[in-house]
Parts: structure tokens; C-alpha cells; sequence
């Protein structure tokens, strides 16, 4: 490489900064996709661990005000018609079916059992849906971004290998600052992609506990009224 090369090499400025303003408007496109998308789901990452952590709080409170042994409609009562907590939205939907399913006369209407474990269930089926809604979006990130990234990156070596034969010379200050800026949109995409896949593994686990946890509350909670019908 000779000594000209070299200077007007180390005069071009291979900065972030500097590669993205010499990049061709649909690499830039491409690297501002990528860094919204990465902001994005750390949004989500940051605001779901947030909720999972206060949402394993809440279930442990529940739980112990639940197996306290305070009857089951005085802590009804004391939650109130408006519940706070994913727990206390399902054991609530469950005690107001209960409460439904009782006659003038005090007597249950037949099928009670049922309804108040469809009524759990749906309690679930919607903090559950709460509890994976942004998940898709990291999944939808891990899976494309090196994608979008690569598509950045083949546009941006089209690019330098038109400038090479435009000025019909290949030394490096004409092939190294196209292929840089290539090279960026790749990091881009790789830097997107691979804290989406891990915490929307993560998370996704996360979640999936939450819910087995809601599940197993309804279970045994329907079991104790099952007992009360029979009794």
C-alpha cells in the first residue's frame, strides 16, 4: 500500500457518527430502524421486569392474606369492589359468581361450580394476555433484525462497489468507508437482535410462572368452595 493511500486513508472519519451521515439514504433508513427497534425492547424489557417483579410481590401478599384464615367473604370485602392485584382480580371474580350463584332463599342455583371456574378462568386469560403483551415484539425483533441489518449491508457494498466503478479505482479510500457503513447496519442489527432473544426467553418463563401461579391459586381456590357446595 503506498504512502498516498495511506494518508487519504487516515483523513476519512470512521466515526459512528460520520459512517451514518455518508451513508445512502436506505442505509440510513435501515440503521434507524434497527436503533428504534432497540430502544423499543428496552423499553419493554425494562418496564416488564418491572412488572414481573411487582407482580411476584402482590401474588406472595395475596397468598399469605388468603391462607391467613380470615373468612373468605370478609377479605372479599376488604379488597373491594375495585382489586389492585392480579390475584385479587381472579379470587374476586370467582367470590362474585359465587355470590350470584346464590338464591332469595340462600340456595345455590344449580351449575354454580362451573360458572365460578369459568369466571377464573377468564380472570386469568386476561392477566395472563397482560403479562406477554410486548413479548412479541422482542420475538419479532430477535428474529429479524440481523435480517434488516444484513439488507443494510449488502445495499451499503452495492453502494461501494458502484463508487469503485464510477472512479474506476480500488484503493482503500474509496472501498473502506462504503464497506464500513455496510458493516454498521450489520452491528446495528446484531446489537438489536440478541438482548431481544435472550430476555424474551427470559421473560416469556417469567411469565409463563406468573400464570402457572394464578392457575394453581384458581385450583385450590375452587377446591375450597367445592367443598362448601357439598357441604
Amino acid at each position: 500500500m503506498d504512502t498516498d493511500t495511506l494518508a487519504m486513508a487516515q483523513e476519512i472519519d470512521f466515526s459512528l457518527l460520520a459512517l451514518f451521515l455518508r451513508a445512502t439514504i436506505t442505509v440510513k433508513l435501515v440503521m434507524l430502524l434497527l436503533i428504534v427497534a432497540s430502544f423499543w425492547s428496552w423499553s419493554i424489557i425494562i418496564q416488564k421486569i418491572i412488572t414481573y417483579r411487582k407482580a411476584r410481590a402482590e401474588a406472595a401478599r395475596f397468598d399469605e392474606e388468603f391462607w391467613s384464615g380470615e373468612p373468605l367473604d370478609e377479605l372479599f370485602d376488604k379488597i373491594g369492589p375495585e382489586p389492585q392485584a392480579a390475584p385479587e382480580r381472579i379470587f374476586a371474580a370467582g367470590m362474585m359468581e359465587w355470590r350470584r350463584s346464590h338464591r332469595q332463599d340462600g340456595k345455590l342455583i344449580a351449575g354454580a361450580a362451573a360458572r365460578i371456574d369459568r369466571s377464573m378462568d377468564v380472570a386469568i386469560a386476561k392477566e395472563t394476555d397482560s403479562l406477554n403483551a410486548g413479548l412479541s415484539f422482542l420475538a419479532t425483533v430477535g428474529s429479524t433484525a440481523p435480517f434488516v441489518g444484513l439488507f443494510g449491508t449488502v445495499w451499503g457494498i452495492k453502494h461501494a462497489f458502484e463508487q469503485i466503478a464510477l472512479q474506476q479505482n480500488t484503493n482503500l479510500a474509496v472501498v473502506a468507508p462504503g464497506i464500513a457503513e455496510a458493516l454498521v447496519a450489520t452491528a446495528l442489527g446484531l446489537l438489536a437482535a440478541i438482548p431481544a432473544v435472550i430476555f424474551y426467553n427470559k421473560l416469556s418463563a417469567d411469565s409463563d410462572r406468573l400464570g402457572g401461579g394464578y392457575e394453581s391459586f384458581a385450583d385450590e381456590f375452587s377446591t375450597i368452595l367445592s367443598r362448601q357446595l357439598d357441604a
